[in-house]
Parts: C-alpha cells; sequence; structure tokens
C-alpha cells in the first residue's frame, strides 16, 4: 500500500517527501508529476528535492520506493489513465494532499488548480475508501481561511468563520477545499494542516521559494517601516511545518483533527526581529512609522507599474499581495502541534540575517545542479 502526494515538486512538498522517505524506511509514495513522461517527471522531482537529498541518496529512495504517476489537478480525473487510477485506487492507503496554487492575484488560477483539483482528489479517495478503507486524508491548507483578523490569537476551532471577509482568492478557495473534504469524505480520518507565514529554514540559510524571502529582503532595506513596532509577526521554518505535516499524516493515533503550524504565542515583534538583526549587522537603522501604512500602500501600487529593468516591480507587487498579512498582527495558536511534535519552532531572529544573505547574495535564486549525464531518467512511470 502506498501514501497518494500531490505537490512533491513543490516548496512544502518537497519537504514532506524527502522527509517521509528519509524518517519512515517501510513507506511507499505515489507520487502526482505534472508531467509528459516519466523522464521528465523524475528530474522535476531532483529539482525539488536537492535541497534535502543529494543525488545517489535521491535516486535511491526514489527508484525504490516511489511510483510515479503523470498527471494534473486541472485535467479530468486528475489527468490519469483507466489504468493508472485503477492502480491508485486498488493500492492507495492514505491521502497527503499539499499541492496547491498560491497565486493569491488569479481567481482562475486558484479555481483552477485549488476547488477542481482537490475535487478530482476527493473523488479519488471516495473510490478508494469504498473499495478497501481509507487510513487517513491529510489536507495541507492555511491560516489565511481564517480570514480578515486584527489584533487577535486565533485557534484551530476559532479559524473557519463564514461570516468574515476573505484576504484574497487563494485564502477562499482553500476554505472552501477544507469544507469540501469534511464534507464529502465524512467517514474517512481527516487531518488538516494549517501552516502560517512559511518563511526559509532553521537549520541552514538556503532556500528554493523566493516570493516571500523578497518581501522580507524589500522591507529589511527599508530605513523606515509602516508598521508598529508591538505588532507580532506569525513566520515559521519550513522544516517545523514539514514535520507537523508528517507527524499528523504518519502517526498511528495524532492527538487532534486540525494544526495551525505556525510560532503562535512565541511570534516574535517588529521591534524584536529589527533589534536582532542590527545588532547581528545588517547595515541598517530602522524607524516604524505606523501612520504611513497608507502612504506605503500606496507607493507599492505605484511601483507595480514601473519598468521591469528597474527591478521593483516584481517585490512591489509580490508586497501588495503579502501585506494584508504583514499589518493584520495576528497569531495562531500552536499549543496543540507543540503537543504533538514535543517542541515549539526555532524563532526566526535565529536564522533571518542567514536567509537575507543567501537571498540578497544569490540574486533570489538556488543554486540547482543539473540532472547527471551519466544516469538515464526513468523510462516507466
Amino acid at each position: 500500500m502506498a501514501i497518494f502526494l500531490t505537490g512533491a515538486t513543490g516548496y512544502i512538498g518537497s519537504y514532506v517527501a524527502s522527509g517521509i522517505l528519509e524518517h519512515y524506511p517501510d513507506a511507499r509514495l505515489a507520487l502526482l508529476v505534472r508531467a509528459k513522461t516519466p523522464a521528465d517527471a523524475e528530474k522535476r522531482l531532483w529539482h525539488s528535492m536537492q535541497l534535502h537529498l543529494d543525488f545517489e541518496r535521491f535516486i535511491d529512495l526514489v527508484r525504490s520506493r516511489c511510483d510515479i504517476y503523470l498527471g494534473d489537478l486541472t485535467e479530468p480525473e486528475l489527468g490519469l489513465d483507466h489504468e493508472a487510477r485503477e492502480r491508485l485506487i486498488h493500492s492507495a492507503d492514505s491521502f497527503l494532499h499539499i499541492a496547491a496554487s498560491l497565486n493569491r492575484k488569479s481567481s482562475k488560477a486558484c479555481f483552477n488548480v485549488n476547488l477542481r483539483g482537490t475535487l478530482s482528489v476527493i473523488k479519488l479517495a471516495q473510490a478508494a475508501h469504498a473499495h478497501h478503507g481509507l487510513r487517513r486524508f491529510t489536507d495541507i491548507s492555511t491560516v489565511a481561511v481564517a480570514g480578515e483578523r486584527k489584533d487577535a490569537v486565533v485557534t484551530e476551532d476559532a479559524t473557519i468563520d463564514w461570516d468574515r471577509s476573505d484576504y484574497d482568492p487563494y485564502a477562499r478557495t482553500k476554505k472552501f477545499c477544507e469544507h469540501m473534504i469534511h464534507e464529502l469524505l465524512p467517514d474517512v480520518d481527516v487531518k488538516v494542516c494549517r501552516p502560517s507565514i512559511v518563511l526559509g529554514d532553521s537549520r541552514f540559510p538556503e532556500t528554493t521559494q523566493f516570493d516571500m524571502v523578497r518581501a522580507f529582503v524589500m522591507l529589511a532595506k527599508m530605513p523606515v517601516l509602516p508598521f508598529d513596532p508591538a505588532w507580532r509577526v506569525d513566520i515559521v521554518p519550513a522544516d517545523y511545518v514539514s514535520r507537523g505535516i508528517i507527524a499528523a499524516h504518519m502517526r498511528e493515533r495524532p492527538k487532534y483533527d486540525a494544526y495551525n503550524l505556525s510560532s503562535g504565542a512565541l511570534s516574535l515583534t517588529y521591534r524584536e526581529i529589527v533589534d536582532h538583526m542590527e545588532r547581528q549587522g545588517l547595515g541598517v537603522r530602522h524607524v516604524f512609522a505606523p501612520r504611513l501604512e497608507g502612504t506605503f500602500s500606496g507607493a507599492v501600487n505605484a511601483l507595480m507599474s514601473t519598468p521591469r529593468k528597474w527591478g521593483v516591480s516584481l517585490p512591489a507587487s509580490l508586497m501588495k499581495v503579502f501585506l494584508p498579512y504583514l499589518t493584520f498582527n495576528t497569531v495562531f495558536d500552536n499549543s496543540r502541534v507543540i503537543d504533538e511534535l514535543g517542541e515549539a519552532p526555532r524563532p526566526f531572529t535565529d536564522y533571518a540575517l542567514p536567509l537575507f544573505r543567501f537571498a540578497s547574495e544569490g540574486g533570489f535564486s538556488y543554486p540547482y545542479k543539473p540532472w547527471p549525464g551519466a544516469v538515464s531518467p526513468r523510462k516507466v512511470a
């Protein structure tokens, strides 16, 4: 039996897939990969997992314990042919759904990937459950499903409030995905994991995900910040998030049905982050001016339309998307995941400056290694 896992070529998915392969030697993964050929799929997996595995280890784990299914969340029945679909229905022990569109500016992308794609995954899970029963269905959601908040501490049980407005299409569709899973899989053990702002890794400075990092670097370089220094920002490292997801899905009896994968009450204030980075030698002195929040938002809107060669339109566009999450002074209680894992996440200040330097000095890119020419890619899915 295998774990059907979506999103292995994505940022969080690569952490989870490699973590399961490394720490659960009896686990087998059935990976849905968007690719035209098995060779292309395997190359995409190597691209995503080299942050975690060297090539020799990658080949050993993926070829011995992973089945690749060529498909696409936006295609009917996930783009699987009849034989592949039947094989999955008969062999899937559980479902771990990580893949999603995080395009907060595009309703079309979020509806197609998040809503239609999740519905297709649910239908496949229904068929597998009817055939032999599923051990578990774990959905990777987001704390953004909490909707518009201000100056709050949000618990898992108080997260979904259908009377609240949503910040963007991503939050709106992920909230409805949670609803669909609970409604359509009432007899399956469902776990929901909701990461907060995932930024970097507490163990090393390297990252392969740069959207939020660009916004962080942009702010770190600004001498005047349009925030109240006492506002808290709920940042959590990817390695802690992946450990929480793996525990929720793999343990025989996880303690809870939903987990905020966050820093919760331990979230740092902007003052604490700025002071720490200045002490560590950032070289920028910051002044807080929360009254300039409106002016800053207007400037971001203007910079979004500047020529790309100026180099500010992209970070401005990203800042426009993330700004509501940076100014709502809301954190998400993480006592459940601390109870489950036995420890809290490391604070952002432990790794903020190394992440800043890696991203800014490396031009917001990861030094990917090519597929070794001496190794033939997989021929059969």
